[in-house]
């Protein structure tokens, strides 16, 4: 079997073991809350209201670390930031470096493909007013952990501070703790630094928070995803 197959299988595994999760009751009720209860203009949408792994190609170069599911973004679609603003904000940008085969993420059927690129997050269940406990970011990092152990990148594009965090977090629990720089790194947006065989960037989080207030601009991220590709090709 090729790289990618072995690779491709083993993701497929870790993505069963992150769908049938039931680490954190406080979020796995709440995602299931949230699926009964719906949005208006969901009403018809049978939701997600599972973990949700991560997805795109297993070849991947460069993985990209959200924060987690949004209640009616990818806990209703069942596939990372699809479905949102914010989804809709970060796939034209990939798009854009050409990342993805088209500028939008609807549904998990849309016909969207990833190439040189995979999408993760912190926390794998929609929570409470977006805010993950400690405790919860905590249990939820092995399958961030394990996911970067098949898919050795050479770039990891962390959007905002916790998913930074979480990406140093993982490095550590991946052996290679001596190679984070101390004082630990700040997070700020096109920040860059290596650790180990990987460069961890820095990037605003796409939240309609930070696009609306113009924080966060289409350029300002194209220049992030665009500094990835160039790391990747290096």
């Amino acid at each position: 079997m090729a790289r990618g197959g072995r690779r491709s299988l083993r993701l497929r595994t870790i993505a069963g073991e992150i769908e049938r999760c039931e680490r954190c009751p406080r979020l796995r009720d709440w995602c299931r809350r949230v699926g009964r209860e719906k949005r208006r203009a969901y009403a018809n949408d049978r939701y997600w209201a599972k973990p949700v792994p991560g997805f795109g190609d297993p070849d991947a170069d460069i993985v990209v670390v959200g924060l987690a599911p949004g209640a009616h973004g990818a806990n209703r679609t069942g596939r990372l930031f699809t479905g949102d603003r914010s989804g809709d904000f970060l796939f034209a940008s990939l798009h854009r470096a050409g990342f993805a085969n088209q500028p939008e993420a609807v549904s998990r059927d849309d016909g969207l493909v990833l190439s040189g690129a995979f999408i993760s997050v912190a926390g794998r269940c929609a929570p409470p007013a977006n805010r993950p406990t400690p405790e919860e970011l905590a249990a939820c990092r092995p399958h961030l952990v394990r996911e970067l152990e098949v898919l050795e990148p050479k770039v990891l594009v962390a959007l905002g501070g916790l998913a930074w965090n979480a990406a140093l977090s993982a490095f550590a629990d991946l052996g290679l703790g001596e190679a984070i720089p101390r004082p630990k790194p700040r997070f700020a947006h096109a920040a860059e630094i290596v650790i180990g065989e990987t460069t961890l960037l820095g990037a605003y989080h796409p939240s309609q928070q930070n696009t609306f207030t113009k924080r966060l601009t289409p350029p300002m991220l194209d220049e992030v995803f665009l500094r990835a590709r160039e790391i990747a090709a290096s």
